[in-house]
């Protein structure tokens, strides 16, 4: 993607976002990153079950922040179009009360060869990690999935935290 694009970066969160702590963080981080002379704007599409749907609180702090605008789908095939990023996250059965509500929406998004197809091709595929069957493992071989990346990645970035925190750097 070209980072000099006045196009707006357009992100797809998908999953439980009611429940999402890192959906939640990432929301908010990607609305307070646009600077001042930041001509590119930011189109955050939440993309959930309807008992999942990423909470008011959450939509309300990034609506405080300009050139961010915030977009809610069921179809994750038209989530999709014209997107940067898609963000998914597992629907967590621990949330659940009894296992026949977390049966009615586990398996409500699965992004598999067949949705790969109709995804733009250039755009990434993020996950925070475990999965449970919410990205098939035939994804895993797409050049644009790059959550093993981000799992890499993100060791990293704990290690030198650690680091940091503790004097060693």
């Amino acid at each position: 993607d070209d980072k000099s694009s006045t196009e707006p970066l357009v992100v797809v969160l998908l999953g439980d976002l009611k429940h999402g702590r890192t959906v939640h963080s990432l929301a908010k981080l990607l609305a307070r990153s646009r600077g001042e002379n930041d001509t590119r704007g930011i189109v955050l599409r939440y993309c959930a079950p309807g008992t999942l749907e990423m909470p008011a609180n959450v939509q309300e702090y990034v609506a405080t922040y300009s050139g961010i605008v915030q977009e809610n789908f069921t179809s994750l095939t038209d989530a999709m179009e014209g997107a940067h990023v898609l963000y998914v996250t597992r629907v967590q059965k621990e949330r659940f009360a009894t296992q026949e509500d977390y049966d009615k929406v586990k398996d409500a998004y699965v992004v598999d060869a067949a949705i790969m197809k109709s995804a733009p091709a250039n755009m990434v595929v993020m996950h925070p990690l475990p999965r449970v069957n919410e990205i098939s493992t035939e994804v895993d071989l797409d050049p644009r999935a790059a959550y093993f990346r981000q799992m890499k990645n993100g060791m990293y970035v704990r290690m030198a935290l650690l680091a940091l925190v503790l004097g060693k750097a």
